[in-house]
């Protein structure tokens, strides 16, 4: 193949990944040949959504993608990385637009950030610094939702990153938005389970770098214990779930950042097994963006969850709670630890719950590597599709 004859617009340039996964989550890291951006992250996130998005659907749906593809676009330069605050900026992306925060795409890039030694992909990797008494190495990463410190284990001279052992980020500063909050479900917005039962639900909303509807999965009038043959089911009870709490203009409040407005949207349904479990350690299933799901127990739902189960009062300081999706209950991959380090001092008037910084860690391992081109002839070619969305012309 010609691969001169995929360059025809700049935006039409291959593009270059590394493919991770982080218990069983994928993560499509861009390093090379995404178009320029400009502005603050979040700016340049904004600039991406309405010029790129092409190149989005390109990279995360198919042909070259599938519908519950991750991905990670590293941004040399922020207003952070300018400040000296940070090392590098990350854009993520999903089947449906660009999160803001995303913990297991986190726990993949702290590991290549330690091994890539290439300055044009990460100029500041020689700025990186590390401990070489516990062998770790600390990158400042700045994603949508702020700065995370990603702690990296590293080999004995800090050159490459050590998978035999966990990788961690502090979090963006997390807090519970609603504790018990009564949704009283209308008839047209009711999935099959609720049908015929109570139709008031009672869930909790939390912000953990995105913000999170947690349920339990008897509430949505399943069994208690969640299982694999349930998810077709799960997956429409949280999608009209979702969609009546962002029609519902008394919820919003919920979801609403008090600092930026960019950060304020319902970013997933996080449904919760409430069997009885081991103490410290319980299973949840993340539907998220256009209702993907999230292999991985969920690194921003695993600080929303830590923050929501510190403002109930059921979680301390220091103390570490195993959060498992279904891979890593089903013994594929670690869970992912989630514990309250710090309770900030601050408060934001509008919320009545601490500010905590939580500490997640996990595993990422590489899976692969990948060049994606564009043919001007291809009709696929300039974006991607969602194969249960096309429909036989009529």
């Amino acid at each position: 193949m010609d691969i001169a004859r995929c360059l025809v617009t700049p935006e039409h340039r291959p593009i270059s990944c590394i493919e991770m996964q982080t218990t069983g989550e994928p993560t499509r890291i861009v390093f090379e040949g995404y178009p320029e951006l400009s502005g603050t992250l979040l700016e340049q996130r904004a600039e991406a959504k309405r010029k790129y998005d092409h190149i989005r659907r390109r990279l995360m749906l198919e042909p070259r993608g599938h519908f519950d593809m991750y991905g990670a676009v590293l941004r040399k330069e922020t207003e952070l990385t300018k400040s000296g605050e940070a090392h590098i900026g990350v854009m993520f992306m999903t089947n449906d637009g660009y999160s803001t925060m995303c913990g297991h795409a986190t726990i993949a890039l702290g590991r290549f950030l330690l091994d890539t030694h290439d300055l044009n992909t990460f100029p500041r990797r020689n700025e990186v610094k590390h401990d070489p008494m516990a062998k770790t190495a600390l990158v400042n990463l700045h994603c949508p939702s702020g700065l995370l410190k990603v702690t990296v284990p590293v080999n004995d001279d800090g050159s490459a990153s050590d998978p035999s052992r966990p990788v961690s980020f502090l979090s963006v500063p997390s807090f519970a938005t609603g504790i018990d909050v009564t949704i009283l479900v209308p008839p047209e917005y009711q999935w099959t389970e609720l049908q015929g039962k109570s139709k008031e639900i009672h869930v909790d909303f939390s912000y953990g770098g995105a913000f999170y509807c947690m349920v339990s999965a008897t509430e949505l009038g399943f069994p208690a214990r969640l299982e694999n043959d349930k998810v077709d089911q799960l997956d429409k009870a949280t999608a009209l779930l979702k969609k009546y709490i962002n029609s519902t203009p008394d919820l919003y409040k919920y979801f609403r950042h008090p600092g930026h407005d960019d950060l304020g949207f319902l970013y997933s349904i996080m449904v919760v097994d409430d069997t009885a479990k081991a103490r410290g350690s319980e299973v949840g299933l993340c539907f998220f963006a256009n209702q993907q799901i999230d292999r991985s127990p969920t690194g921003g739902a695993v600080a929303a969850r830590v923050a929501l189960a510190y403002a109930k009062g059921n979680r301390q300081l220091g103390e570490a709670w195993a959060y498992h999706s279904l891979v890593s209950a089903s013994g594929h991959g670690p869970p992912f630890l989630g514990t309250v380090v710090e309770e900030l001092p601050e408060r934001y008037p509008e919320i009545p719950y601490p500010l905590v910084r939580v500490m997640g860690e996990g595993q990422a391992f590489y899976t692969g590597f990948s060049t994606f081109a564009v043919e001007e002839e291809d009709p696929l070619g300039d974006g991607g599709f969602v194969f249960k969305d096309c429909k036989p012309a009529r």
